[in-house]
């Protein structure tokens, strides 16, 4: 049985992430560090995931729990890492490139087979884009921020250090889905208190918000790991569909605030960026976990660019694997089917 090390496991990604290697017959080693493991208790009766205590900063920590491993690891998938729009350089730094860098020389000194590095498509800037490939976009951190800057240097540290063969690099876009704690209850919580779904800047509301179904990004992880074509790549992960912002939006709505009839508005960019920047300085000096209020600088980029990349590479690993991506329809049901629980 082939063995997978998984670090973030008991988040929202690396959750299924685990239950997609698992489902697939590979056995899981699931780094646990001060985080509920509830996430992951379907899986126990499997008898094929096995939790490690470590931290992803400490190199002998994560050295520790990969020798625990009998007789190693075939793949590393590193799901862990801080992914916010505000906070302080330095946890950014340890977080988001030393974990890498502990982690590409273990994947040498241990001869682990493959290293997946799931990044982000921030790597490209907050910007707006016309359906760009992986190749025919250059990497900026724009506007500046901690985040997509430890992503785009932990890139380069892993293109130096690792062979092509022994690596591949995730590109997923806004990470959706049952479980979402972040993206979706960031938006559902700003929905709750306005009276109106609002947008800044030139686009309205028409730009695209990327999305990447939790399961298509746990998918492109497993295929990351398995297949040749993969190897020494940065693949992003996209949905297939089209989904502007005010769409999302409106999806959101519909399924948590049915009770709540949205108008739409659309302010300045520069009300947005004098808000933005306020929050992003505040919870910056904090450095709070997410920021106290939306929007953040960053958010507001976010939100108001188009940003439309390519999901070509993704699409055609998909097609060689013989999967089919997870579609919005399927994600929007599962959504609606886990709200009537509540």
């Amino acid at each position: 049985m082939k063995h997978v090390f998984i670090t973030g496991a008991t988040g929202f990604i690396g959750s299924y992430v685990a239950e997609e290697f698992v489902n697939r017959g590979w056995h899981v080693t699931a780094l646990v560090h001060r985080r509920d493991a509830s996430r992951l208790a379907h899986l126990n009766s499997t008898g094929r995931i096995t939790y490690a205590t470590g931290d992803i900063t400490s190199y002998d920590s994560l050295k520790t729990a990969l020798l625990s491993i009998e007789n190693g690891a075939h793949a590393i998938v590193h799901c862990a890492g801080r992914a916010s729009d505000v906070g302080w350089r330095s946890t950014f730094r340890q977080t988001n490139l030393t974990s890498v860098e502990h982690l590409v020389r273990l994947t040498k000194q241990l001869n682990v087979g493959r290293f997946v590095f799931i990044s982000t498509t921030d790597v490209y800037g907050l910007l707006d884009f016309s359906g760009e490939t992986e190749t025919e976009l250059s990497l900026k951190a724009y506007p500046r921020n901690p985040y997509p800057e430890f992503k785009i240097l932990a890139e380069a540290f892993i293109r130096r250090e690792l062979s092509p063969a022994h690596f591949s690099i995730l590109r997923p876009a806004q990470v959706w889905g049952v479980g979402d704690t972040t993206l979706t209850a960031r938006i559902v919580d700003f929905l709750r208190w306005s009276p109106w779904i609002v947008h800044f800047g030139k686009w309205r509301g028409k730009n695209r918000w990327p999305l990447a179904h939790v399961r298509n990004v746990a998918m492109a992880a497993y295929l990351a790991a398995t297949m040749p074509e993969s190897a020494g790549h940065a693949i992003n992960v996209l949905d297939n569909e089209r989904t502007s912002m005010d769409e999302f939006y409106r999806i959101l709505s519909r399924i948590y605030l049915p009770q709540k009839d949205f108008k739409t508005i659309t302010l300045p960019f520069s009300i947005g960026y004098l808000i933005g920047a306020i929050v992003s300085a505040i919870s910056n000096v904090l450095n709070l976990q997410h920021p106290f209020m939306d929007p953040s600088l960053y958010a507001l980029y976010s939100v108001s660019r188009n940003l439309d990349f390519s999901n070509q590479s993704f699409r055609a690993l998909t097609v060689i694997a013989g999967e089919n991506i997870v579609t919005l329809e399927k994600g929007v049901q599962e959504l609606e089917r886990e709200n009537t629980k509540k």
